[in-house]
């Protein structure tokens, strides 16, 4: 017999658009043109045996005189249990629901769908197949609800992205190889050696090469999450920029939820109609040419940077320093600011930073830095955004990207493109070429959300981004390392610049891996082993490591 809190490891239940809009026992979003095969195939491939019956014993153990209540009692008074769950649901006491969690792979799923909505918030874990280093395949993009021109306008334009992608890599792969043999000049002196190099410098190349490729391709992934995360996402399915994706593959997810175990029937919400949104209701309404105006105000706030500080705490440093004081019991006068900060900060004085665990929010110093905050104003592609808001503890107030459409191609250029001329030719034509085609779509009466799939992963995002020194400390530590993705690392090191520049007891502290490593004595100093990137950056300064790349 399975106990309370074990995992089922259910047979794979393949669910198909055709079925996906089927109303998932009674509850269930609306139904609306599925999208065009190949469709979207959800399973739940790992969950929680009976999860409800475990939320309502976590409740009531709460309130036991006689020790833990069993999921066992539980099931057997199911309309004393569903009374309950009801209950405590409706109060708001949620954190009862987090206990079960279910694990649901995805495949023919869209990178749109997962930025907008899959990965736009903190309480989720997901793998997925990455972009930077496995090659697209043509034909692996969605294909919205479209019929007889706008159909044509759409393929067409993604056939031709996908083209363009195919080109790019071997327009790139000259200027990679040259990067990469200024950087690791030993790995060009054999042929042995070039050969070995030879699949890093395509990855390389592919990796820039992405940015043509339409915010419609495909990803599939392992997902998983908590009861109550699978609830939320099924109260607000119905949002930008994905709307009609977003029902249909968590429409599955809560089907598949219910077969699962239908005593979640007891608390399921319906999804609130995207037409009652508050960003619905102002998107709709926005005046004409607003989106222009909005981007040259952003870009000239901006003034040039990736991310530009736009909010701290004046008193940072001495929050961290006090918090620090309070840790230790120290008074003011025998532990100062400056040797307070580097307590908790110099990796020679704190060990944890050696270790691979990210320690900080269970050591009772990491903590003190949760008190210092910063805000930046970010512009990043589509695709490093995908990437930088994997960092859940830092959220960003991400755009209904639809909002941001003009007319005009709007983008970001990766710095490879730039070292090469007929790179840089094939890739400026695609973006002209996929702005066309997505005007076209609009003159079609396209809905902005169809049309925005044809969107390329260079389109630019904009948007403010918030943490405290904590979580940001732990994502400088990744973003600030060469193999970073270019984008994030610029705008990691304008980060992390800027807050020396205020704060320089904090900022001196922020350093790539292998700088924290060596101040520690972790061997080997660069935890990437075989992909080192050829630079010793532990021994430069943050002036001579920024001249590098």
């Amino acid at each position: 017999m399975l106990t309370s809190g074990a995992l089922l490891r259910p047979e794979p239940v393949r669910s198909e658009v055709s079925e996906a809009n089927k109303d998932a026992g009674g509850a269930g979003p609306r139904r609306g043109r599925p999208f065009r095969s190949p469709a979207p195939v959800v399973r739940l491939v790992n969950a929680f045996a009976s999860p409800v019956d475990n939320a309502v014993a976590t409740a009531r153990t709460c309130y036991s005189a006689r020790g833990i209540v069993t999921t066992d009692e539980v099931a057997r008074r199911p309309e004393a249990r569903d009374r309950l769950a009801r209950s405590i649901y409706q109060a708001g006491h949620h954190t009862t629901l987090q206990h079960a969690h279910f694990q649901f792979s995805l495949e023919n799923v869209s990178r749109q769908f997962l930025w907008s909505f899959l990965h736009s918030h903190p309480f989720y874990n997901s793998e997925q197949v990455s972009q930077r280093y496995v090659e697209v395949k043509p034909g692996t993009y969605a294909i919205p609800p479209l019929d007889g021109e706008a159909l044509a306008v759409y393929e067409r334009a993604a056939l031709a992205q996908i083209d363009d992608y195919q080109r790019l890599i071997a327009a790139l792969t000259p200027a990679a190889a040259r990067e990469y043999f200024r950087i690791f000049p030993a790995r060009g002196h054999s042929e042995a050696a070039r050969d070995g190099a030879a699949k890093d410098i395509k990855k390389r190349a592919q990796e820039i090469a992405r940015y043509v490729l339409p915010v419609a391709t495909f990803a599939f992934l392992y997902h998983t999450v908590s009861g109550l995360t699978l609830l939320r996402y099924f109260r607000l399915c119905e949002q930008h920029d994905a709307a009609d994706e977003t029902r249909i593959v968590v429409g599955e997810m809560v089907r598949l939820l219910l077969d699962a175990d239908p005593c979640f029937r007891a608390i399921v919400e319906e999804p609130i109609p995207l037409e009652e949104t508050p960003e619905h209701r102002f998107f709709v309404e926005r005046p004409t040419g607003a989106a222009r105006e909005f981007i040259a105000e952003f870009d000239r706030e901006l003034g040039g940077r990736t991310s530009r500080l736009v909010g701290r705490k004046p008193e940072n440093e001495a929050l961290v320093a006090q918090a620090v004081r309070e840790v230790l019991g120290m008074p003011r006068a025998r532990l100062d600011d400056a040797a307070a900060i580097a307590l908790a900060l110099d990796p020679s004085k704190n060990p944890l930073f050696g270790e691979a665990l990210n320690l900080g929010t269970l050591s009772k110093l990491g903590r003190a830095l949760g008190h210092a905050s910063y805000t930046f104003r970010k512009k990043l592609s589509h695709a490093a955004d995908s990437q930088d808001q994997r960092h859940r503890m830092v959220p960003g107030s991400r755009p209904i990207l639809a909002a941001h459409l003009c007319d005009e191609p709007d983008f970001v250029r990766p710095a490879l493109v730039e070292r090469s001329a007929a790179a840089r030719d094939i890739f400026d034509a695609s973006m002209a070429r996929t702005w066309r085609a997505i005007a076209r779509l609009r003159e079609l009466g396209v809905s902005d959300e169809h049309a925005a799939y044809l969107l390329p992963n260079a389109v630019a995002v904009r948007f403010t981004e918030s943490a405290d020194l904590l979580h940001l400390h732990h994502k400088l530590k990744s973003r600030l390392c060469y193999n970073a993705q270019e984008e994030i690392w610029r705008a990691s090191l304008d980060e992390a610049r800027q807050i020396r520049e205020h704060e320089p007891h904090i900022g001196r502290w922020l350093l790539p891996p292998c700088g924290l490593r060596a101040a520690t004595a972790t061997r080997p100093i660069c935890p990437e082993r075989e992909r080192y990137c050829g630079v010793p950056v532990w021994k430069l300064s943050l002036d001579e490591y920024a001249r590098v790349i």
